[in-house]
C-alpha cells in the first residue's frame, strides 16, 4: 500500500510539474505573442516592439528554458522518490 501512495505522489507531482509548465508556455506563446500583443506594442526591443518580439524569439526562448528547467526539477523529483538514475 505504500508503495502505491509513493507512485501516486510521484506521478501527481510529475504532472502538476507539466501542467505548470504548459500554462508558461500557453501564456508566453499565446498570451503575449497574440493576444497582447496590442498592448505590448509600445514596449521597444531590440529594433522592434515586445508583441512581436514575443511572437517570434520571446516563445522559444521560453519553450527552451521551460525544458532546461523540467529536467532540472524532474532529476530533483526523481531523486526525491528515490527513481533516479545513478
Amino acid at each position: 500500500m505504500s508503495d502505491n501512495s509513493e507512485n501516486n505522489g510521484y506521478w501527481q507531482a510529475n504532472i502538476r510539474l507539466v501542467k505548470i509548465c504548459l500554462v508558461i508556455w500557453a501564456l508566453v506563446s499565446f498570451g503575449f505573442g497574440i493576444l497582447l500583443r496590442p498592448m505590448l506594442g509600445g514596449i521597444p526591443v531590440g529594433g522592434t516592439d515586445l508583441g512581436f518580439w514575443f511572437a517570434q524569439q520571446g516563445s522559444i526562448i521560453v519553450f527552451l528554458a521551460l525544458i532546461f528547467f523540467y529536467a532540472w526539477r524532474m532529476n530533483k523529483l526523481d531523486a526525491e522518490h528515490g527513481v533516479d538514475e545513478q
